[in-house]
């Protein structure tokens, strides 16, 4: 197994906490209903195309035009982001920034609109700590594909098989693995620890 050099993190629900129910179960009170929102209307693959670039009026006006009964809380989706990312997983903060501290070479690699991003980096300090960051939005390509992975490659002088990338996904982590890398699916700070000294870093 190659060393690993560089470690890369992904931020939304490894480093930051998101729930689009928090604000939700306020806006849309009953289950059922809350459930056939995010089913139909405010879907993950309508958001999926904020984080590859598409803006939040182009993609808010596309969702009014067909649910047109629906349009305060189609506008409320981003309205009240915010809420939906209330805090940071502390603990795996820390991993992360004592992996910086010790001298390893850390970077990030999103899915993220680009907007939201900057809010958040605005509200947590430590986004700012790794050398630097990949946003899907602002190169307009996604995890899993191949050519996320590529750029951030090329963009931050990485080599692949001495990569470690960890992610909450299946679906990105063997996108990672696919591109040549080494990576692992994140569930807690614990078990990041324990797949970190198995990979021969100390955290």
């Amino acid at each position: 197994m190659t060393e690993i050099r560089h470690i890369v993190f992904d931020i939304g629900r490894v480093l930051l906490h998101y729930d689009p129910n928090i604000p939700f179960s306020r806006l849309i009170p009953d289950a059922e209903e809350r459930k056939w929102f995010f089913d139909n209307v405010c879907t993950h693959d309508w958001n999926i195309e904020q984080d590859r670039g598409r803006s939040w009026q182009e993609a808010e006006a596309l969702l009014i035009a067909e649910y047109p009964a629906h349009a305060e809380n189609i506008r409320n989706f981003r309205r009240h982001w915010h809420e939906m990312v209330p805090h940071a997983y502390e603990d795996s903060v820390a991993i992360m920034l004592g992996l910086i501290e010790t001298g390893h070479d850390v970077t990030l690699l999103t899915n993220f609109a680009a907007d939201t991003l900057a809010e958040a980096r605005q509200r947590f300090d430590f986004l700012s700590r790794p050398r630097g960051v990949t946003v899907s939005a602002d190169i307009r390509q996604i995890k899993p594909d191949r050519a996320i992975y590529d750029h951030h490659v090329a963009a931050f002088g990485l080599e692949p098989s001495a990569t470690l990338f960890i992610d909450d996904s299946q679906k990105n982590v063997d996108g990672a693995k696919a591109a040549g890398w080494q990576a692992v699916l994140f569930t807690d700070a614990k078990t990041l620890k324990a797949d970190l000294e198995r990979f021969g870093i100390a955290a």
